[in-house]
């Protein structure tokens, strides 16, 4: 249940002026991105969707972003941000060290892969990640740096480009043909979602469930 933007879908919008042909087909590819891993091995992808599970906790009641599928998918076809930082590798090789090592590091903690960790050690694994505090050596990548710049970059990147995220946050999606007008603080398109106050969330829900 979407609690700020109650009964906003952006998906709606799919078939009004906000959307053109070419913004139709670029957020079905992105609704359409296989499920199952191309590029990650299916350990790799398994850890992956563990990791994105805590970094990015994802409500029942809304339906699910496939993290993991969505950096598989970037990685496959080596779509690459067209910049980097100078202390990792390129993109493909930095996330298998980093899936690796996080990999070795629950075997050293917990004899136990990654999946099989409950939430709290995963957590306080992936704290050690993002603090730099391991022992092995990522092939002279710095973990920490991994996590920053890699890891908690991909995940939040991808999450906040599916159409569930937009629905969340009330965003229209991609500003063609239609574009914004308003752009003041605290100021809306017609087209744009209500935001609910306190004691108006059903005057909201039905405002919102019929933009276009």
């Amino acid at each position: 249940m979407n609690r700020r933007f109650p009964g906003y879908d952006v998906l709606v919008k799919r078939h009004t002026p906000s959307w053109n042909e070419q913004t139709r087909q670029v957020i079905d590819a992105r609704l359409a991105v296989p499920r199952e891993p191309r590029f990650l091995t299916l350990e790799e992808f398994r850890t992956l969707e563990a990791i994105c599970d805590r970094i990015m906790p994802q409500l029942p009641d809304r339906p699910h972003v496939p993290l993991a599928a969505m950096i598989d998918a970037k990685l496959f076809e080596d779509k690459r941000d067209g910049y980097r930082d100078h202390r990792l590798p390129p993109q493909r090789q930095a996330w298998r060290l980093g899936l690796a090592g996080i990999a070795a590091e629950a075997q050293r903690r917990h004899n136990a892969a990654f999946t099989e960790l409950d939430e709290a050690e995963r957590d306080r694994l992936l704290s050690a990640v993002q603090e730099g505090k391991l022992r092995g050596d990522w092939d002279g990548m710095p973990p920490q740096v991994f996590f920053a710049k890699r890891l908690l970059f991909d995940i939040v990147t991808q999450y906040y480009a599916h159409p569930t995220a937009w629905s969340e946050i009330g965003f229209g999606g991609p500003a063609s043909p239609r574009g914004y007008v308003r752009m003041g603080s605290d100021r809306r398109d017609p087209w744009e979602a209500v935001e609910a106050g306190n004691g108006d969330e059903a005057k909201v829900r039905r405002a919102n469930a019929h933009l276009g």
